[in-house]
């Protein structure tokens, strides 16, 4: 990452700034979006796999993800992720081997997080707050597998914009029961102390089974939503589908 990219984020975080600063800050979050809306439009209906970046081929939790993304690409859905290793490559692999559409909406890290090599389309952001706009903005259903604070950040807020009616009841799986049993336990424990209602806890199914989740998916996103059509690029806008941007 930019040193300089990297200290105007701390900057941004440590409360007002001088109004041109914070001018500067807003247009270059402007153009992230912009890069993201133009690379994304043509995708059609998405399902977006959250996981953990550090899984290796061998992992049972990446052929998880390879067989589910396989699968979703069937129904006819873009598997999109955040376009990095580990689950996000296996959800994408898994989609290319089955001939569907894979896409990626990739974070710049200190560590270099690079695109993995499964992308037909995708976007490198800045922003963590930007990039989890556009993993939400283009999907119908969201996957969750095992992962770290990254993804447990992104099932929450999947669920926190359902809870609150900001989002369509959109499908939302988390795979892994006995990786995720204490985090499930402890959701169950909000119920008790009355923080969540007893029906929150239905805003996800949790599972370990492929099917289930796939059928899932497809029971309430195409008998529920009238999904998208595909989108055409206009040459007149220069819109044309290219690798990265």
């Amino acid at each position: 990452m930019d040193t300089t990219l990297k200290k105007e984020e701390h900057v941004f975080l440590e409360g007002p700034q001088a109004r041109r600063k914070e001018g500067v800050f807003m247009l270059k979050v402007l153009v992230e979006f912009v890069k993201g809306f133009r690379k994304f439009h043509f995708l059609g209906p998405c399902v977006t796999v959250f996981g953990s970046a550090r899984f290796t081929e061998e992992h049972k939790y990446y052929k998880m993800a390879e067989e589910i993304g396989g699968q979703l690409s069937e129904l006819g859905y873009t598997v999109m992720t955040g376009g990095g290793p580990g689950i996000m490559e296996a959800a994408n692999r898994g989609a290319k081997k089955a001939g569907g559409l894979s896409a990626g909406c990739n974070i710049v890290l200190p560590a270099e997080q690079i695109p993995n090599r499964y992308l037909d389309q995708w976007v490198s952001i800045n922003y963590f707050f930007v990039r989890k706009v556009l993993l939400t903005k283009y999907s119908y259903a969201f996957v969750v597998m095992p992962g770290g604070y990254g993804t447990l950040d992104e099932f929450f807020e999947s669920i926190t914009l359902i809870q609150t009616g900001k989002m369509k009841k959109f499908p939302v799986v988390l795979i892994g029961r006995q990786f995720h049993k204490e985090l499930y336990e402890h959701l169950l424990s909000l119920i008790k102390e009355g923080t969540i209602k007893e029906e929150d806890i239905g805003l996800f199914l949790f599972t370990d089974d492929i099917k289930e989740a796939v059928e899932h998916i497809k029971k309430y996103t195409l008998e529920r939503f009238q999904l998208h059509p595909w989108h055409k690029p206009r040459w007149w806008l220069g819109e044309k589908l290219l690798r990265g941007i």
